[in-house]
């Protein structure tokens, strides 16, 4: 069994791509026990270049750690048969697939819950099922727009609206299911039942912007436009050193006041009105940030560096991805370790950012191979070697042969 704060825990992974294989991913670093259930042709996601061998790309392999991988097609009856038998077992079964194609295989809640009462049921979804765009196909870069995320990197001086670069909708919500689920076993405990839980992306995301931009429109009447007007500067970037880049937030008034003497001008923080509150300071902030970033392109990295530091002002490099890899407190702490994998060779794994002091979970196996567990899960969901055979030899379930390295 494994171990952590959700040792025990059973969960029926159902996702594909990134939202909910990233939830999952979380789930089992906490000790839980995920089966990920794959079509035969396995997670599109298996497919995302780089990689040592087809259908292990590299953004499976991180969020795809510590599970399971069976492959079943669920069109055919004798799968489907086979995944409620799985789901009898579960404690947990969580899905992206959109809620419609689910009730067509037969496996929406109700009929999941009749045969397991204590199923806790999480859909992933696009939108909230209760309005009108329940049905729309829903992924990352859909959900930055519609959430306002490209209009924002525009207004804060993008020459044209653009997505952000990481896949934010999708882990965010992802996050989101990840308490979802541990909520709801919380409840269990209490009550004795489970429930279906429902987890939107689009809700997530509007969520995370209008928390910082609803602005004047949070009051009715408004007071003004919508936006967090320190975000939303031009001049809120890495600021331009002599010789490269750095990250500075001075922020609070002891911040300001600090920095204002380290630079030799003490009196800038009581004499200009600009610079003297945060109240103020915020109202200004396009003609504050841009002094700032005057002043900061008149010494090196270093060199300010030293300074801030000494003046206790918030400062950090700016890293590309590779520089992570080197940065002397992730080195320190162990967050990306060199594992190696069965039929990948060696690869760099990333850790788990929370620790615990009582259940500390164990790192997770590496990411599966399309089938590598399907006759052992099946197996010990009851079915007979007979039942296995021919839900293999029919093609409703694949098997990955064992003990095989594709280096």
């Amino acid at each position: 069994m494994n171990s952590g704060p959700l040792a025990g825990v059973g969960i029926l992974d159902l996702t594909t791509v990134l939202m909910g294989p990233f939830a999952t991913q979380l789930l089992a670093c906490l000790g839980a026990e995920v089966i990920k259930v794959e079509p035969p042709e396995g997670d599109g996601i298996r497919q995302i270049g780089p990689m040592r061998n087809p259908g292990m790309g590299h953004i499976f392999l991180h969020a795809n750690r510590g599970k399971r991988s069976v492959a079943l097609d669920l069109k055919q009856p004798a799968a489907r048969t086979a995944l409620l038998r799985l789901a009898e077992g579960a404690d947990v079964f969580i899905s992206n697939v959109r809620p419609a194609a689910m009730k067509r295989l037969g496996l929406d809640y109700e009929a999941l819950a009749a045969r397991n009462p204590r199923l806790i049921y999480v859909t992933c979804c696009g939108f909230g099922q209760q309005g009108p765009a329940a049905a729309k196909p829903a992924y990352d870069d859909l959900i930055q727009g519609a959430a306002g995320i490209p209009w924002l990197m525009q207004q804060a001086g993008s020459a044209a609206p653009a997505y952000a670069p990481v896949t934010i909708v999708d882990r965010l919500t992802g996050l989101h299911a990840v308490y979802a689920v541990c909520a709801a076993l919380y409840a269990r405990e209490k009550t004795g039942k489970g429930q279906a839980v429902e987890v939107p992306m689009f809700e997530a995301a509007v969520q995370f912007v209008l928390g910082d931009h609803l602005g004047g429109l949070t009051f009715a009447p408004p007071l003004g436009d919508p936006g967090y007007a320190r975000l939303l500067t031009a001049h809120r970037r890495p600021y331009e050193t002599r010789d490269g880049y750095l990250c500075v937030l001075v922020y609070n008034d002891k911040q300001w006041r600090s920095f204002c003497a380290a630079i030799g001008e003490p009196e800038r923080f009581e004499r200009d009105a600009r610079f003297a509150s945060q109240t103020a300071r915020g109202e200004h902030i396009d003609e504050v940030y841009a002094w700032l970033a005057g002043v900061l392109r008149t010494r090196t990295t270093a060199e300010w560096a030293r300074l801030l530091e000494a003046a206790d002002i918030p400062h950090q490099p700016m890293s590309s991805p590779a520089d992570l890899l080197e940065d002397p407190h992730l080195v320190a702490t162990g967050f990306v370790r060199t594992e190696d994998h069965p039929s990948e060779g060696a690869l760099r794994a990333l850790g788990n950012p929370v620790s615990w002091s009582a259940t500390p979970p164990a790192a997770p196996a590496p990411a599966p191979r399309l089938g590598e567990h399907t006759i052992e899960v099946l197996r010990a969901a009851g079915l007979s070697t007979a039942e296995i055979e021919g839900l293999l030899a029919s093609g409703a379930a694949r098997a990955q042969p064992t003990g095989r390295k594709r280096r």
